[in-house]
């Protein structure tokens, strides 16, 4: 028996709870269903599991009695009960769209991608991408391009994969880049204490001993679990009784594994070096560049497209969790005090699933809300954030990613990036649950601060004032003798270092040097600065005409791979009629090969056809595969399907006759009859979206019969 809200009973429990002044009446209706009985809108059952939550946190703000207090929260508790009920019944109608077994032969077998170094056995992490998957690849980069890069001006760069160690200890990555690991304490086997919390907790969710008090509690520890630290891990790992996968041995307390790859720049190995995990501080680092590049106007935005790499803790499904990968970065700079954009109108209106941090720890549902509407309820803090969800949610759309399986989450207080202010993910859902593919983050001017100081240069872009405007500021003079003499060829640094200071960090050294020297760190060198090097520290007024300031940064960040195994998985079907053939529903934007050249036989008359017609598709840049394996017909038209193939051309003996050949449209495998010379054309049309199948079926006649030979 599962447990309804509804409105067409009268209350069964009714409290009275006051919150300061204002006293709010909740009537709970509920009624005993049969399994045979309809249950209420979900939506209905989310608004009221809401309505209480907001109840429960005004009480405990306005700290209501403990009376009161309980009985709000046992109220809560009913409504989420019910919505847990009904989330079961209707998750048990649903069957699973993707047999993920299928799928993986499928990918194996035609080599989309398949484990790296597999004669030898492997390694976990790395896998290398076949002729299939290199090609799909290429096509969404090159949209992503044409998306971005060719659409928004963007500056592309292209920076080293090795990074001096100096670069990654500005940016924060070398002390904080790190997952929580935990091991087998007899085995050392080592495991992500996250993952293997929340693999524990979902198996739990199964047993039919299981409270529902005890549900309640774990889903609400599954909802936050991106969001927990170290010994919030190791507690709750404890407390739920986590062992070993595998063995079921104990586990060792959690402890922090940085992800880089560390390495040794040069024969001497004086150098410290990583293997950069993140393509976006190749652009910071280039920022002064990239601005004078941009004649010194802001906003702009630098781009970059590579491999990144992250040492892993436990390399785990497939493409999605991998120690090498391939990653688009954007970094939009932009006026702190002014993050508007002058295309938001032009996106207000996507829609587009949002789920809030504080839906997540409530329990709540996602909102499905445009992105103007989203910036108007504060669900997005500014314009900027928002256009660049919006053009990635487009991006995502066109590349072959389902709106059902796509939303916006996002990060909770205690995940964020140490870097970011703000931070949206898009989220795929995959048989693996909801994968992140996208990150777009708010990151502030950490980045450019961070770089700023450990080089002393300054890393600003400057605006004309319309109207001068008159501060207070602290200048140092210096004894140029006497620094130049102390310090020789590191005097201009030096004094360099000095001048950029905070106006707050100038006073302390003042203060200092009045009764000892002052230590000036610049990077990871120190200098000792004494009172006879400084000639004096003053605060003076001083007019500007010109406004400096340090960027603010929005940065969206696509994992490629992940992207690429989320469009296989989504995209991909078995024929209703015989479940042995599978195919792969890739868009023609980026499907590896657009169209299949088929003769009928082996005959050597169709082979001018076959030929002219390969040559005529490639002219037009349509790359396209001549299928001419022995089987019938329909066996090769399965092939072709397999790889996602969209439109076939057949050659038959009625080619010769009438200088016409059938095309194939895939999804529906349904074949029209085309004169030769239209059909390179039409294969354009149909492959660019300038024409749809619909049309080419209303314009040609309708062929049947090659199909049937399957």
């Amino acid at each position: 028996q599962h447990y309804y809200i509804t409105n067409n009973l009268r209350c069964m429990l009714t409290g009275l709870i006051r919150i300061g002044l204002r006293s709010v009446n909740i009537s709970t209706r509920l009624i005993c269903y049969s399994s045979k009985a309809s249950a209420l809108p979900m939506d209905e059952l989310k608004a009221a599991a809401a309505q209480q939550g907001a109840i429960v946190r005004k009480l405990k703000e306005s700290k209501a009695s403990a009376d009161e207090l309980a009985a709000a929260i046992s109220e809560l508790k009913i409504r989420k009960l019910a919505l847990s009920n009904a989330e079961k019944a209707l998750a048990a109608t649903k069957k699973p769209t993707v047999d993920r077994a299928k799928f993986e032969n499928l990918m194996k077998r035609r080599f989309f991608y398949g484990a790296a170094f597999s004669l030898y056995g492997g390694v976990a992490g790395l896998y290398d991408l076949g002729p299939a998957g290199c090609a799909l690849k290429a096509n969404m980069v090159n949209f992503w391009r044409n998306h971005f890069v060719v659409e928004e001006n963007m500056l592309e760069v292209e920076c080293t994969m090795l990074m001096p160690a100096t670069v990654l200890k500005a940016s924060g990555h070398v002390e904080r880049f790190s997952d929580i690991m935990v091991k087998d304490a007899k085995t050392g086997d080592c495991y992500r204490a996250d993952h293997l919390l929340e693999a524990h907790l979902e198996k739990a969710l199964e047993g039919k001993k299981v409270t529902d008090e005890k549900k309640e509690e774990m889903g609400a520890v599954l909802r936050q679990i991106d969001s927990f630290g170290l010994n919030e891990l190791g507690e709750l790992i404890k407390k739920y009784g986590c062992k070993a996968p595998v063995t079921n041995n104990d586990l060792t307390d959690p402890s922090e594994f940085n992800l880089m790859f560390g390495t040794s720049i040069g024969p001497s190995g004086l150098v410290k070096g990583f293997m950069r995990p993140e393509t976006a501080q190749g652009i910071f680092v280039n920022y002064k560049r990239l601005l004078e590049y941009n004649q010194d106007k802001i906003p702009f935005a630098g781009a970059q497209i590579g491999q990144s790499f992250r040492n892993e803790i436990s390399p785990r499904s497939g493409l999605l969790r991998v120690r090498e990968f391939c990653q688009a970065e954007i970094e939009h700079f932009l006026d702190p005090l002014d993050k508007s954009h002058p295309k938001f109108k032009n996106v207000k209106d996507v829609k587009i699933k949002f789920y809030t941090c504080e839906a997540q720890m409530a329990g709540t549902d996602m909102q499905h809300i445009t992105v103007g509407e989203a910036l108007e309820k504060g669900v997005l803090e500014n314009e900027t954030l928002g256009y660049f969800i919006a053009r990635i949610h487009q991006y995502l759309s066109e590349v072959g990613i389902p709106d059902e399986n796509l939303r916006f989450r996002q990060h909770l207080a205690k995940e964020m990036a140490h870097y970011a202010a703000d931070c949206w993910d898009a989220e795929c859902k995959t048989t693996y649950g909801w994968v992140e593919i996208v990150g777009c983050a708010d990151r502030s001017c950490f980045d450019l601060n961070a770089h700023a100081k450990a080089t002393s240069t300054k890393l600003v872009a400057k605006q004309t004032l319309d109207t001068p405007v008159t501060r207070e500021v602290v200048e140092v003079a210096l004894n140029k003798a006497a620094v130049g003499k102390g310090f020789k060829k590191e005097a201009g640094g030096v004094t360099a270092a000095i001048h950029n200071m905070e106006d707050e960090d100038k006073l302390k050294m003042k203060e200092q040097l009045q009764s000892d020297n002052f230590k000036l760190v610049v990077g990871d060198k120190s200098y000792e600065i004494t009172p006879a090097m400084v000639t004096s520290i003053s605060t003076v007024s001083k007019t500007e005409h010109v406004r400096e300031f340090v960027p603010s940064v929005v940065e969206p960040s696509f994992g490629i791979g992940r992207i690429l195994y989320c469009i296989l998985e989504c995209n991909f079907k078995v024929r209703e009629n015989d479940d042995k053939r599978t195919w792969l529903n890739l868009p023609p934007l980026i499907a590896p090969t657009k169209c299949s050249v088929l003769p009928l036989s082996n005959s050597p008359e169709f082979t001018p056809y076959v030929e002219d017609l390969s040559a005529a598709l490639r002219k037009l840049g349509i790359p396209n595969k001549v299928e001419d394996s022995s089987g019938s017909i329909g066996r090769r038209y399965a092939r072709t399907d397999e790889l996602g193939i969209p439109f076939g051309i057949t050659i038959d003996f009625d080619t010769m006759k009438e200088q016409s050949v059938t095309v194939r449209d895939r999804n529906s495998c349904s074949q029209i009859r085309v004169p030769v010379s239209d059909t390179p054309d039409l294969i354009n049309k149909l492959c660019t979206e300038q024409m749809t199948w619909g049309v080419a079926k209303e314009k040609y006649p309708e062929f049947i019969g090659q199909e049937s030979n399957n």
